[in-house]
């Protein structure tokens, strides 16, 4: 069964770029009828907070992207420790004790010497006394893993191909620090392994720690998981930090943006397909392969957010929105008026022109010309295709055509130049309605 995680910090709020990797993972899963798994990855307990945590499922639930499990990394402590004491055991993990001092020194004097800077294992000489020694003054260690330098780690990439990464380029990174708290590598494969995680899609600024934990994988005898890095996410004149955008969820929320919305332009940014409006997630997953994830950066324009989101709502049925309409618009309201929606709120603007009353001012000149379109009304069978008839028989009567002729009525019966076809708009109005604007 696939299975795919999004493993958020809860240290602050999602970003359109976090956002847009849940998202693909949630697609991956359910396309495939598999699972998708939400792990908070708290092991910074001074950052962590129970705040950003309800803030994060609260945004994934927003947009439709339920979890069909969640753990936490600080529940999972026991977990790391036992791996950490397997790895030990087979030599791929070992105590350093280097200051950061220390290490930015052997940097410097690398890089003077042209060599690339990463640590020199100065720490593998440290026999047995040695480590009693330092523990006895109570100097306690970092751990990193030994990374295997032979050869270069290669794995197919769901969206780059083939990649590879020479390990000899790299430090052996540290897994755990001096004051015993873990970082970010182990323990990710580790819950990736309990978990049964087979797919991993994240940003391709993750691209070095795939190579090293594609080495944790194997040292622990797991099977390494399907990887595919996208592009990561630009803005509209810059690189996209983890700021820009940062919005989220509540600002889109505020602002009137539909989930949908969100959903159909971060699902395919960067891809090979056009961005186009939806009425539900599940309309994604029919086109949704991460073979159309392109290598090039990806655009994300809030701008473009903002257009998608009237699009989307033009499609929205009744159903799917009453209840965050005003409680008088009805379904044939809506159908009026949603292709003039940019955002749902608006509704209520275009619910009260149909409720009335409406402050118009028309033009002098047309006052004889609202008289007559009043008494002519008054003598028709009222219908669902009331205007056609009134404006060709308008038409025919007074010789007025195009704005002449319709805009005065659009200005009498709306007190709106523009707006929602009036041929939907004045059944809703009624005969009485119409007849007391004009007039």
């Amino acid at each position: 069964m696939i299975t795919t995680r999004f493993a958020p910090s809860p240290t602050g709020s999602l970003h359109a770029g976090n956002i847009r990797t849940a998202l693909v993972n949630w697609l991956l899963a359910r396309k495939a009828g598999g699972r998708f798994v939400l792990r908070l990855d708290d092991t910074d307990l001074a950052r962590s907070t129970e705040s950003s945590a309800a803030s994060i499922r609260a945004d994934l639930g927003w947009l439709g992207l339920a979890a069909d499990a969640e753990v936490r990394q600080s529940d999972r402590f026991a977990l790391y420790e036992a791996a950490l004491v397997r790895l030990a055991t087979d030599a791929r993990v070992y105590r350093a004790y280097e200051t950061p001092a220390e290490l930015d020194l052997k940097r410097r004097v690398q890089q003077q010497r042209g060599l690339p800077p990463v640590y020199d294992r100065a720490a593998l000489a440290l026999t047995d006394a040695d480590h009693a020694d330092l523990a006895a003054r109570g100097i306690a260690p970092v751990w990193r893993f030994k990374l295997d330098t032979g050869a270069p780690i290669r794995w197919h990439d769901g969206v780059r191909g083939d990649a590879q990464v020479d390990p000899a380029s790299l430090s052996d990174p540290v897994v755990k620090r001096a004051d015993g708290s873990w970082l970010y590598m182990l323990p990710s494969v580790v819950d990736d392994i309990d978990l049964g995680i087979s797919d991993i899609v994240r940003g391709e600024d993750h691209v070095t720690n795939s190579a090293v934990q594609i080495q944790m994988f194997a040292a622990l005898g797991a099977p390494i998981p399907r990887f595919a890095h996208m592009a990561l996410l630009t803005g509209a004149d810059a690189a996209l930090s983890k700021r820009l955008g940062s919005e989220g969820v509540t600002a889109w929320r505020n602002a009137g943006i539909e989930p949908q919305a969100v959903a159909a332009l971060l699902a395919r940014l960067g891809t090979s397909l056009p961005v186009e409006p939806l009425a539900a997630l599940a309309d994604l997953l029919p086109g949704f392969d991460l073979a159309t994830f392109g290598r090039a950066p990806a655009r994300f324009d809030p701008a473009d957010l903002a257009a998608l989101n009237a699009r989307t709502l033009h499609l929205l049925p009744f159903d799917a929105i009453a209840d965050r309409l005003p409680a008088a618009m009805t379904a044939a309201g809506w159908q009026a008026v949603r292709g003039n929606l940019a955002t749902l709120a608006e509704a209520a603007a275009w619910q009260a022109v149909i409720t009335g009353p409406v402050a118009a001012a028309p033009d002098p000149e047309d006052a004889d010309f609202l008289a007559a379109a009043a008494a002519l009304l008054a003598g028709l069978d009222w219908g669902d295709d009331i205007w056609a008839r009134w404006t060709a028989t308008l038409k025919a009567e007074t010789g007025r055509k195009g704005r002449s002729l319709f805009h005065p009525l659009r200005r009498a019966l709306t007190g709106r130049d523009t707006g929602p076809e009036m041929a939907a708009l004045l059944p809703l109005l009624g005969r009485a309605a119409a007849l007391a604007r004009l007039g």
